[in-house]
């Protein structure tokens, strides 16, 4: 195993930012050199924390220091010109969920790092869970065929007057709610599990008083239905208007029901008797522990550790919601496959296609 260090900056210093700049430096793989964004008293602690620069522009951070790794916990709304010049400056790029706020700009950056011969890898740390580890094995053990009917439930209040969340109601920022922000993840690891569905139908709704302000502004309650073939279908439900708080997905069979929530792997019969159940720990810091050693040990010695995504994946969960969002305003199916032949994806040999090796 390599010695080295990535030398690695952060734009962002939210509270996520800050969790996963600790996360990266706990690892041994990431030296932090530089910081960016948040309170400028603040930046200058977390530099003084880590023995590095604070800097209030984010151009004049990537240009300056000469950056193997940047992880971008900032919006991209404010710093995707910057991630293009890290790129193009031979930087690798860790983004926090989502990749982007529409399909367009994800593909963009994801044909630039590949171009630039860079990863541009999103911190999905679900990849990383147990349960949802153990349903894709179910999955492959009972085969796909054997499943008729997706279920995914997600619905996360969140505090609507807190600074963070006011995005959510200006027309000129919004664009992802419930959809990019909440299910992400798990409209991820549906697709890893089921492949990118035939048609994508969506309904969305959301508070707004002002019938024109809808149309631009994010949702605050989504159902989409997902057509994979006769046999199969997926159902989503996702709100951030009501409650409780609950995430999961939850698979049913010829033979019995599986469920997986974060942290928890149930398999039911279909008369709703548990048959096996596995409770994990919580460890939501362990996953991210888990991908970013992955995502550096890549990085350093990529013959040896192939990354822990698919080549497509994030394309493919993008094309997805692309797919949603569209069907939400034409008010009819859309068709994923579509938005993916819309893109000429470049070969590569710097993706695993297949996460054979995790760390």
């Amino acid at each position: 195993m390599s010695d080295k260090k990535l030398k690695t900056g952060i734009l962002g210093l939210n509270e996520f930012g800050r969790e996963i700049l600790d996360i990266a430096d706990r690892t041994g793989l990431y030296q932090i050199v530089a910081v960016g964004g948040g309170d400028p008293e603040m930046s200058k602690g977390i530099a003084a924390k880590f023995q590095c620069q604070a800097y209030e522009d984010y151009r004049v951070m990537v240009v300056q220091n000469d950056l193997e790794a940047l992880i971008v916990a900032a919006p991209l709304l404010l710093c995707a010109e910057q991630v293009r010049t890290a790129m193009k400056h031979k930087c690798h790029i860790l983004k926090l969920m989502p990749p982007a706020m529409n399909f367009e700009l994800t593909a963009e950056l994801t044909l630039l790092a590949r171009r630039e011969s860079v990863r541009f890898v999103i911190a999905d740390t679900t990849r990383f869970d147990p349960a949802f580890r153990d349903l894709k094995d179910y999955v492959a053990a009972e085969g796909p065929e054997s499943f008729h009917l997706i279920s995914v439930v997600c619905h996360v209040p969140p505090p609507f007057d807190a600074p963070n969340q006011r995005w959510l109601s200006d027309p000129q920022a919004a664009g992802g709610g419930v959809l990019l922000h909440n299910n992400y993840d798990l409209i991820d690891q549906v697709v890893s599990i089921f492949g990118v569905p035939q048609l994508v139908y969506s309904l969305n709704t959301n508070r707004a008083p002002d019938k024109q302000q809808r149309l631009s502004i994010t949702e605050d309650t989504a159902i989409l239905t997902l057509r994979y073939s006769d046999t199969l279908i997926g159902n989503l439900t996702a709100s951030r208007s009501f409650g409780p708080w609950q995430r999961y997905i939850r698979l049913h069979g010829d033979r019995s029901i599986v469920t997986a929530s974060d942290n928890r792997f149930v398999v039911s019969d279909n008369d709703g008797k548990i048959l096996s159940e596995k409770n994990y720990p919580p460890s939501e810091t362990e996953r991210t522990f888990k991908l970013f050693k992955n995502v550096a040990m890549n990085i350093l010695e990529p013959q040896e550790y192939p990354l822990f995504m698919d080549r497509d994946a994030d394309l493919n969960t993008m094309a997805v919601i692309e797919s949603a969002y569209l069907s939400a305003k034409t008010a009819n199916p859309e068709t994923p496959s579509k938005i993916l032949n819309m893109i000429k994806t470049e070969p590569t040999t710097l993706w695993s296609t297949t996460a054979q090796k995790l760390v």
